[in-house]
C-alpha cells in the first residue's frame, strides 16, 4: 500500500514539473519573439490625397403642400351621393359629393317660370308704352319685377350648384370623413385634398448665413422614408422678415414630386451648396488626435532596412490645422501635403520616433457620406 502511494506521488510530481517547465519555456519563447520584433507597433496607414470639397450647410425642414385643404360645403344639406374613393387622384372640377337638392331644384324651376313670364310681360308692355297705351310707372314696375325675379333665379341656381361639391384643384384625396345620408353642416370637413405634384420644404436659417442663400439656388433634400434618394429642388422664397426672438429667417424651397413620394408633414434634411468646390487634403477622423494643445497626426518616414532585411518605418508627430468635417473625413488646412504617408489607426500605443509595422488588413472608414446600418 505504501509502495502504491509513493508511485502515485512521484507521478503527480512529474506532471506538475512538466506543466511548470512548459510555462517557463512558453515565456522564454515569447520574450525572444518580442525581442526580435524590437518593440514594433502595428498600425494602419494611407497616403494623403486631395479631394473635391463642396462647402455646404445643412438644415432641417418640414414639408408642406403647395395647395392643401379639407374639402367642405358652403351650405348645409344631406349627403345623397358620394362620387369619390379615398386616396383617389382627381382633377379640378371633378364632382365629389352631391347633396340632396330636390326642393331647391323645384324652387329654381318655379323662379325660372316666373322670370320667363315677367320677361314676356315686360316685352308686351314695352310695345304698349310705345303707343302710349300704358303709363311709365307700369312699365317701370314691370322692369323692376323682371330684374328681381331674374336675380332670385340666379341666386337659386347658385344654391343648386353648391349642392354639387367639386374638387377646387387637382390633387390626391385623403380618407373620406362622411357617409351617404349624413347631414352636413356648413364648413364640415368632407375629405382632405392635397396637390402633390410639387411640394414645399420650409426651414429656418440664422441671419448670419442669410448672405449665402438666394432664390433659384439649387438645394438637395433627404428624408428618412427614402434614405437612398436625393431630391433636388430650388429656393423659391425668402421671408422678408427675421424672427425677432430667434434671429432666424424662414426659407421655402420647391421640389418636384411626380410620383407622390413626398408628403406634407414629413421631416427632412436639406443641404445647400454655399460656395464653389474647393480642393483639400482629407483624412479619416481616426487619424487625428484632438487635444487641447493642438491637433496631432503621425506621419511615416522610411529609414531603410534592419540587419534582417525588414523595413525600418518611424512615426513622426506633427501638428495640423483641421477644417470642416464631412462624414468620416476631415479637411486638413495646414501641416501635411499631398503624398505624405499618414497613420490612420493604432497611434494611441506609439510616440514620436516609435518604430511601426504597417498592416492595412483592417482600415478605418473614410466615407464622406456614411450611411447608418439598418438593424
Amino acid at each position: 500500500m505504501k509502495k502504491r502511494m509513493l508511485i502515485m506521488l512521484i507521478g503527480i510530481g512529474i506532471l506538475f514539473g512538466a506543466i511548470v517547465a512548459f510555462k517557463i519555456f512558453g515565456n522564454y519563447m515569447l520574450k525572444r519573439y518580442l525581442a526580435s520584433r524590437g518593440n514594433i507597433s502595428t498600425v494602419s496607414a494611407m497616403t494623403a490625397e486631395r479631394s473635391t470639397w463642396q462647402p455646404q450647410q445643412k438644415y432641417y425642414a418640414s414639408l408642406t403642400p403647395v395647395q392643401g385643404v379639407n374639402v367642405s360645403s358652403e351650405i348645409p344639406g344631406v349627403v345623397e351621393k358620394i362620387y369619390f374613393q379615398s386616396g383617389a387622384v382627381v382633377k379640378k372640377g371633378d364632382l365629389l359629393v352631391q347633396l340632396r337638392a330636390n326642393s331647391d331644384i323645384a324652387l329654381l324651376h318655379s323662379l325660372e317660370a316666373n322670370t320667363t313670364l315677367a320677361k314676356i310681360t315686360l316685352d308686351r308692355n314695352t310695345a304698349q308704352y310705345a303707343i302710349q297705351s300704358i303709363s311709365k310707372a307700369t312699365l317701370d314696375a314691370d322692369k323692376a319685377n323682371y330684374k328681381s325675379l331674374k336675380a332670385q333665379t340666379e341666386q337659386q341656381a347658385a344654391i343648386v350648384e353648391k349642392k354639387s361639391i367639386r374638387a377646387p384643384f387637382s390633387g390626391r384625396l385623403g380618407i373620406s370623413l362622411i357617409n351617404e345620408g349624413l347631414y352636413l353642416n356648413v364648413g364640415a370637413p368632407i375629405v382632405p385634398l392635397q396637390d402633390l405634384e410639387k411640394i414645399y420644404a420650409d426651414f429656418y436659417v440664422p441671419q448670419q448665413q442669410l448672405t449665402q442663400i438666394k432664390t433659384q439656388q439649387t438645394i438637395q433634400m433627404q428624408t428618412d422614408a427614402y434614405p437612398d434618394h436625393n431630391f433636388k429642388g430650388y429656393i423659391t422664397s425668402i421671408n422678408p422678415v427675421i424672427d425677432a426672438s430667434t434671429r432666424n429667417v424662414k426659407i421655402q424651397a420647391t421640389f418636384a414630386n411626380p410620383r407622390f413620394e413626398l408628403m406634407p408633414g414629413m421631416f427632412a434634411s436639406v443641404v445647400i451648396d454655399t460656395a464653389k468646390p474647393l480642393q483639400y487634403v482629407t483624412l479619416p477622423q481616426t487619424a487625428i488626435s484632438f487635444n487641447s494643445y493642438g491637433d496631432v497626426i503621425y506621419t511615416l518616414k522610411d529609414k531603410g532596412k534592419d540587419e534582417k532585411g525588414r523595413p525600418i518605418i518611424i512615426a513622426q508627430q506633427k501638428f495640423v490645422t483641421t477644417g470642416e468635417t464631412r462624414g468620416d473625413q476631415v479637411a486638413i488646412l495646414e501641416g501635411i501635403r499631398e503624398g505624405d504617408k499618414i497613420i490612420t489607426s493604432g497611434q494611441l500605443k506609439i510616440k514620436n520616433g516609435s518604430r511601426v509595422f504597417i498592416d492595412n488588413s483592417v482600415v478605418p472608414s473614410n466615407n464622406p457620406s456614411p450611411k447608418v446600418p439598418e438593424e
